[in-house]
């Protein structure tokens, strides 16, 4: 991995171990923004900010990541870059893979997938339904690729029906046209809905489990509440003609899976609503190690795990616990402050990089 001109570095270069790698340093020595960097190499964006400029280096003019990786046998490099536009006018973000400029990441098919654990993903469990749907639908898109096109088409077929339910609320537009929207609407809405439903299936018995295994005491759950229990289109058209007045009231359609939630539930009660931080955050953990386990067996690919900052408030046990599952497979990389909270890390398959004055260098001490 390279990085220039990211955030707090100059220039860095970090080597990533087959397994778990531990990053550790002070507290501001910039180990969240080597994380940062591996996000925007491999998602394009950054997890932190939607200025882009922000993770240009202060006074530089560009910033790029580009990281070699192996393959099925084969090398590749992905990298991404950003900053002034050689014209002088604005700024300009370029993709590439082995050389070739890329439109969009999500098309290299050796782009590792992303499993992400930070302080603000909290928010997953506690903050907002579309945050939850949001996240829903890009687990059902890594396991199932294809399955993505029918959640755009999704909101295509929305965006058409409250564009007309508002031509009507204005008097520009009469119902006639309203029932082939509602058709279409209502075969996408059950497609969206059995996928999202498949994925919580798949994922809750192993949520359950990591969450045991995490140390949690308490009976934890996952489930997917869908706000139509339509068995077939022609339910769903009637469930939207019930509401089709507080619809055109409104201007928006207010039925359908963009309105679904994800619950998490602690002996039957929401831990959105009454779960502890501590809580709250095992079962953030747990969900993402329950989707990583789901998504290795589904695409024979293990997604790279980032956590950032999440041993600080576990106890050994469950850092144990954590360790553990995450040497099992697949690469992951912690970020800590102290290296006694990640246990096992002297064995010769953790690799430890450490983090000061905005360099990274391999094995040293603090």
């Amino acid at each position: 991995m390279q990085v220039r001109d990211f955030r707090s570095y100059f220039r860095a270069e970090a080597h990533l171990g087959a397994g778990l790698t531990v990053v550790y340093g002070p507290n501001g020595a910039g180990k969240s923004n080597l994380l940062e960097a591996l996000y925007f190499w491999c998602a394009g964006r950054s997890p932190r900010t939607r200025n882009e400029r922000e993770l240009v280096r202060f006074g530089a003019p560009a910033t790029r990541v580009a990281v070699q990786l192996l393959q099925g046998g084969r090398h590749h490099e992905l990298s991404v870059g950003y900053g002034a536009d050689p014209s002088g006018v604005g700024s300009v973000k370029r993709m590439s893979s082995d050389g070739a400029p890329v439109e969009r990441l999500l098309d290299v098919e050796h782009r590792p997938l992303l499993s992400v654990f930070e302080p603000d993903r909290l928010e997953l469990i506690k903050g907002a339904p579309a945050l939850r749907r949001a996240h829903l639908d890009q687990v059902v898109a890594a396991l199932w690729p294809p399955r993505a096109k029918e959640r755009r088409e999704y909101s295509r077929v929305l965006a058409q029906r409250n564009a007309l339910l508002a031509r009507i609320r204005a008097g520009r537009s009469s119902r006639a046209t309203l029932p082939a929207w509602d058709f279409e609407l209502a075969a996408g809405a059950l497609a969206v809905r059995a996928h999202r439903a498949e994925a919580l299936t798949l994922l809750a018995p192993s949520f359950a489990e990591h969450a045991s295994q995490l140390g949690c005491s308490w009976e934890a759950a996952l489930e997917y509440r869908p706000r139509s229990r339509a068995g077939d289109e022609e339910e769903f058209v009637r469930e939207l003609h019930a509401r089709l007045p507080t619809d055109l009231e409104r201007g928006f359609t207010g039925h359908g899976p963009h309105r679904d939630d994800v619950s998490f539930s602690c002996q039957g009660r929401e831990l959105r609503v009454y779960g502890s931080q501590g809580q709250q955050r095992l079962a953030l953990l747990a969900l993402l190690l329950a989707e990583r386990e789901a998504i290795a067996a589904s695409r024979d690919v293990t997604p790279l795990m980032l956590l950032d900052d999440v041993m600080s408030e576990l106890d050994r046990d469950r850092r144990e616990a954590l360790v553990e599952v995450l040497r099992a497979g697949g690469q992951a990389v912690i970020t800590t402050t102290d290296l006694e909270h990640v246990p096992g890390v002297a064995d010769l398959d953790v690799t430890s990089l450490v983090v000061a004055d905005g360099s990274v260098q391999e094995g040293a001490a603090v």
